[in-house]
This record gives C-alpha cells, structure tokens and sequence, in this order.
C-alpha cells in the first residue's frame, strides 16, 4: 500500500507556505531589485555599451522595462484566485515601478533625445500620434502615483477604487504605443498585446461571473 503523504508535503499546503515566507519579504527588495535594470542601462549608456544609438535604446528598454511591471502588476489578481498565492502587499510597489519606469521613458525622451527644446517637442507631438498615446497613458499614471498611498486610500473611499481601474485603459494604451512607435513588426510588441489581452479578458470573465451570482 501506498505511504501516506506528510502533511507538510501535501499540494495543498504549498501556497500556505508560500505565502508565509513572502510575508517576511519586505517591499522594499522589491524597489531595490527593481530598479536594478535602469541602473544597468544607465551604466551600459555611460559607457557607450548601448549600440549606435544609445540614447533610442536607453529610451525603449526603459518604456519596455514599464510594460513589463505593468504585466507583473495585473498578475497579481489572477495569481491569488488561481494559485492562492498572495502577493497583494506587494502591487503598490510593482505599480509605483510601473511609474518610475514611464518617467525615466519619458524624462530620457524630453531631456537626451530632445534636450528640452519644447518647440521642437510640440512640433514631434503632432508629427507622431504615438507620442500623444505615451503622454495619455503617463498622465493617467501620475494620478495612480500620486494616490499610492494610505492617506489618499482613507480620504478617497470608494473613488480611490474607482480612479485605480485606470490602470486597465493605461495597459492598453501601453501595447498601442509600443505598436506605434516600433518601425518593424518585431513580436515583442505583440507578446505584451496577447498577455495583456489575457489579463484583461480574465478580469472581465471574472466581473461577469460576479455579477451573474450576484442577480443569482
């Protein structure tokens, strides 16, 4: 016959203890590891180990790097309800590199690529829409930034909530900038469009599915 399985060793216990070890974790590892590739860039830059085009490159591994905890942000719903695994303590600093990512694409498109010449920046907006798509998407995440904290939570209620879902049209507007902005048709772009895709149409499932048992 076969032997019994330890309880400790048991499937069912694994999120358990997963989620144990994670809340010993502090957040701040996670701005710590996260912020790693930008310093890395900014390295590689400085020592000219960015291609010909240093400054472009700089620019999309930065607004990649954006996509990228954007995703990891969106994951964190999906990963409890199908995993039981809980990572919720941790959304606020993987969204708040969401920003620091965006800024830094930005702040390397308005200052190295176009040396804060505002003329000249007002005339590249109009010539490239893909650039007002990035503004739209980084203005809606100032707005995120800016509420990531317990007190905008306590003041805003149920609005804090509601303001927050703007996180769902910024994913989109993400991919479409990608898209736009990218000369070729190189598969990245449509990698982060399939997993977005993904990650909303489960939340819609989901809303679906809640509101069915709620007229239930």
């Amino acid at each position: 016959m076969a032997e019994a399985i330890p309880a400790a060793a048991r499937p069912a216990d694994y999120p358990k203890r997963a989620n144990k070890a994670l809340a010993k974790v502090s957040s701040w590892w996670i701005y710590g590891l996260g912020l790693i590739p930008a310093a890395l860039y900014f390295y590689l830059g400085a020592t000219n180990d960015l291609g010909a085009n240093p400054i472009q490159t700089f620019e999309h591994l930065l607004g990649e790097w954006a996509l990228r905890f954007l995703i990891a942000t969106l994951l964190v719903t999906p990963l409890r309800d199908l995993t039981r695994i809980n990572l919720f303590r941790f959304r606020r600093a993987l969204g708040l590199l969401t920003f620091y990512y965006a800024m830094f694409h930005f702040l390397t498109y308005f200052i190295l690529d176009r040396g804060m010449n505002l003329p000249v920046i007002f005339v590249d907006v109009f010539k490239r829409p893909y650039i007002i798509v990035g503004m739209i998407a980084f203005l809606c995440l100032i707005a995120l930034a800016l509420t990531s904290n317990n007190w905008a939570i306590r003041a805003m209620g149920r609005g804090w909530s509601r303001l927050h879902r703007l996180v769902y049209p910024i994913a989109v507007l993400g991919v479409v900038h990608f898209f736009m902005a990218v000369k070729s048709w190189p598969p990245r772009p449509f990698v982060y469009a399939v997993i977005i895709s993904v990650l909303l149409g489960y939340r819609l499932l989901r809303l679906l599915r809640n509101q069915r048992r709620a007229s239930a």
